[in-house]
């Protein structure tokens, strides 16, 4: 089965601990978990990704372009 990709980009990786009042306090991991649970029940799988390095983003999207759905 082809993972459908989830790319998170600078930053993200502090959900929930920077400025809650502002962003909230849901973390990354909590919005991974409600992406993969959601994926299961639909039959697909995830690929869960978070990078503050732009160039590495870059590099995941064109992975993406062969490997996703």
């Amino acid at each position: 089965m082809k993972p459908v990709y989830v790319l998170n980009g600078p930053n993200l990786n502090m959900l929930g601990l920077r400025e809650p009042a502002v962003y909230g306090t849901a973390t990354l991991k909590d919005i991974e978990a409600l992406c993969r649970n959601h994926a299961e029940g639909l039959g697909l799988s995830v690929d869960f990704r978070q990078s503050n390095i732009e160039g590495e983003l870059v590099s995941w999207i064109q992975e993406a372009r062969e490997k996703a759905c």
